[in-house]
């Protein structure tokens, strides 16, 4: 019995051992400081674990350079998972092969180089079968909007970027790239998987995707990227959320929530499309869902509900094409299957001829003109459900006269529609609730069969996973049966030690009596709060810094008078600063401003809401600088006079598409002598496919205002898609004109007054300067 009992002790140590063993064969490395990481990375050999040690790692440029194999991979990763912080001037390159980063937190800092993660140390030393796993990247942003970046840029092949979260790019450059320079990049069959991309604010111009496949001059080369399992919140960067690029690649069940874009086949040949979710509110018109440029796309199994964009962000947009097309323009669409697919709720469903420039031709050059329709291209056994009937299934910018419609069964509440002989088949559906967001139609007609194109029995399963083998069903779901995938459970998605859900705080309000505690409590205070200043007159002489999100009001009877120095702002709007403005009366000296962005390093947007509020005596009501941004500007209820300036954001003056605001919204407010600038938005570069800024400027008055505008225009609002005057009043403006419009885009007026202040003219097609 002893000998027994000597012998199991002696296995268990072996065991124990044994476990050790697997632990420690892979020779963890606790490293403290940079030089330490060099050395470790410089000895590294395949299994090492180099292990960083909890805490701050300022200013830190990670060369992660070795030969690791398949199943012994060289891994640096972070001591306990979201506990080590890259901050400052920091970034990460590798180059070699079989390499793992993971834990990492990249925050309150920016790179030092063109990308903050790059797959190659130079363009000779690329990585291969390396990967970024269980990392975040949060408002990594350069301190310039127009200083361009790639949090994550690929080279080489087989790299993946999985069980990330990344958020809050705003300056430019796409937040994730895969680039093909090189043959040592082409068939890269790189995976973009099981991320969770968190909200990219607007940008206010191109250049701000979330994720860009190839560029332009890449674009006939084959890549074979794979994006699938991702989660896309609220990603609004611009017009584009995935911009394909080349060929081959794959975009397979992700989720696109509340994203204001599309994915597009922008240039490349031979996307598939597959099993995707585009989420909207059915208000905001700006969640797209899927653009189509090029040739032979698959897009399959993809489920689109309550999306309200229309033209280049409808749920289905087919663009023209241009003629001989030049690489990075626009090439024709041909020899693409659209299939299998439910649209619930949505209000413009299929547009064809999105792009269609023909009407300007007069004023771009001939290979700017879209004309060259879609051709053999298939839409087949796809299921629309209206709550509310649509005049219009297709609509029709050109004809789609080069596209076979088959089998599509469409419940719109009874309302005719053009149906393509045949090919689109109304009838009478059912919504059965999967989930909040789910909602599938059922009840198809028995006697509609299903169209077999060329290559359908390759359409092989549903968005769900069901076999569609023998399977009669049409749109995105096989039968009627439906389990809940909980699309919209975050934990399945991004790095697992780290959530983007914020607690809501009840805003605290801080009361003023004196002036000189105003910039202390304004330091003091919490996003959200509020800064209530009592009744009275107080003397400011230092720009009060606004970076933070916070309310500044009074009861009304309280007045701010700067006394600040020339060119200086009362209130100083900084990055992340969001102030809004209530009751106040707000006085210059003439020289000094009211509100401002900084001159430089704007490395986050700004906010402005004034109301109920008078300003008098500033040189600029709002000056905004170059390089700053601000997703709404918005004056209503106010009134603005004896002013030298008033809302300037006209210093995007490159001509890329920028611009300094999305929204510039002025409302029920008054306007008296001032002399220029009165309302001055500029955007330059004729691009097609951004479709803002907005102007609104409505219920208000200006009188004698515009009496040192050199152009003589009260509004320049040069190249701003979207604008709106309606319902004003123009009284003694010494000017030729108080607007010119840009017909061919989205700018209108109605019902405004206008005594002897000139006139408000249209202009169908404005000469712009060409982007590219």
């Amino acid at each position: 019995m002893k000998k027994f009992l000597l012998v199991i002790g002696f296995l268990l140590m072996l065991l124990s051992c044994g476990k050790k063993t697997e632990i420690n064969t892979n020779s963890d490395q606790l490293i403290s400081n940079p030089k330490e990481l060099n050395e470790a990375i410089k000895n590294a050999q395949p299994g090492d674990h180099i292990v960083l040690k909890n805490g701050v790692w300022r200013d830190v440029e990670i060369k992660f350079t070795g030969q690791g194999t398949k199943d012994n991979p060289i891994i640096i990763k972070a001591e306990t998972e979201g506990k080590v912080y890259i901050e400052g001037v920091s970034n990460l390159a590798f180059g070699g092969e079989y390499l793992e980063v993971s834990g990492l937190h990249f925050r309150n800092g920016y790179s030092p180089t063109e990308n903050v993660i790059a797959f190659r140390l130079d363009k000779n030393t690329v990585a291969n079968h390396c990967k970024v796993t269980n990392c975040v990247i949060v408002d990594f942003n350069k301190l310039q909007r127009d200083d361009d970046d790639l949090w994550v840029q690929f080279y080489g092949r087989h790299n993946e970027l999985s069980h990330c979260y990344i958020a809050g790019k705003t300056n430019g450059g796409p937040t994730v790239r895969v680039d093909l320079k090189g043959v040592q990049s082409i068939r890269n069959y790189h995976k973009i998987t099981n991320n969770h991309f968190g909200p990219r604010p607007r940008k206010g111009g191109a250049r701000g995707e979330t994720i860009q496949l190839g560029s332009s001059f890449t674009s006939m080369s084959p890549s074979n990227t794979t994006i699938a399992n991702n989660l896309f919140e609220e990603c609004n960067g611009e017009v584009e959320i995935i911009s394909s690029k080349t060929n081959n690649n794959i975009i397979k069940n992700n989720v696109f929530y509340k994203s204001e874009g599309s994915v597009v086949t922008r240039h490349g040949n031979y996307v598939t499309i597959d099993g995707n979710y585009f989420i909207g509110d059915g208000e905001n018109e700006n969640y797209g869902g899927i653009r189509i440029i090029n040739t032979g796309h698959w897009v399959t199994n993809n489920y689109f509900f309550n999306l309200k964009g229309n033209s280049f962000r409808s749920p289905l947009a087919v663009m023209n094409g241009i003629p001989k097309s030049p690489i990075n323009r626009y090439n024709q669409v041909t020899d693409v299957v659209v299939a299998y697919n439910t649209f619930v709720n949505c209000s413009s469903p299929w547009q064809f001829g999105v792009g269609t420039n023909i009407s300007q031709a007069d004023v771009l050059p001939k290979s700017e003109i879209r004309s060259a329709r879609a051709i053999r291209t298939t839409f087949a056994n796809n299921v629309i459900y209206n709550k509310k009937g649509l005049k219009h299934i297709v609509i029709e910018n050109d004809k789609a006269d080069g596209v076979l419609f088959k089998s599509n069964v469409v419940d719109n509440k009874g309302v005719p529609f053009k149906d393509f002989d045949g090919g689109i088949i109304p009838a009478s559906l059912e919504l059965k609730e999967v989930s909040e967001n789910i909602m599938i139609p059922v009840g198809v007609p028995t006697e509609v069969e299903i169209y077999n194109g060329f290559d359908f029995e390759t359409i092989k399963n549903d968005l769900f996973g069901n076999s569609r083998t023998n399977s009669k069903s049409l749109g995105a779901v096989v039968g009627v049966d439906f389990n809940n995938p909980h699309i919209l459970d975050k934990t399945k998605y991004g790095a697992s030690w780290y959530s983007n859900v914020i607690e809501t705080k009840d805003p605290v309000t801080h009361t003023i009596t004196k002036a000189e505690d105003l910039q202390p409590t304004i330091d003091a205070a919490h996003d959200g709060d509020i800064i209530a200043i009592a009744d009275g007159s107080y003397s400011i002489s230092q720009s009060l810094k606004i970076a933070k999100t916070l309310t500044i009001q009074s009861d009304g009877d309280t007045e701010l008078i700067f006394t600040g120095a020339s060119k200086t702002p009362l209130f100083s709007l900084q990055p992340r600063g969001k102030l809004t403005v209530k009751s106040l009366k707000l006085k210059g000296d003439g020289s000094n401003y009211a509100f401002a962005s900084l001159k430089k390093n704007m490395s986050n947007h700004f906010g402005l809401m004034v109301s109920n509020t008078e300003i008098n005596d500033f040189n600029y009501v709002l000056k905004v600088y170059k390089q700053s941004f601000s997703e709404r500007i918005t004056f209503e209820n106010t009134s603005i006079s004896n002013c030298e300036n008033g809302i300037e954001l006209s210093e995007e003056t490159n001509d890329r598409g920028d611009y300094n605001t999305e929204y510039l919204t002025i409302n029920n407010c008054n306007f008296n002598n001032v002399k220029q600038n009165v309302v001055d938005y500029y955007r330059g570069g004729y691009d097609e496919s951004t479709i803002g800024g907005n102007l609104l400027i409505a219920n208000s008055t200006f009188t004698n205002c515009g009496a040192k505008e050199k152009n003589k225009r009260l509004f320049n609002h040069n190249g701003i898609v979207n604008v709106n005057i309606t319902n004003n009043t123009f009284k003694n403006n010494p000017v030729k004109f108080v607007s010119i419009l840009w017909g061919a885009k989205n700018n209108e007026e109605s019902e405004n007054i206008l005594i002897n202040s000139g006139e408000i003219k249209t202009e169908e097609n404005l000469v712009m300067t060409l982007m590219y």
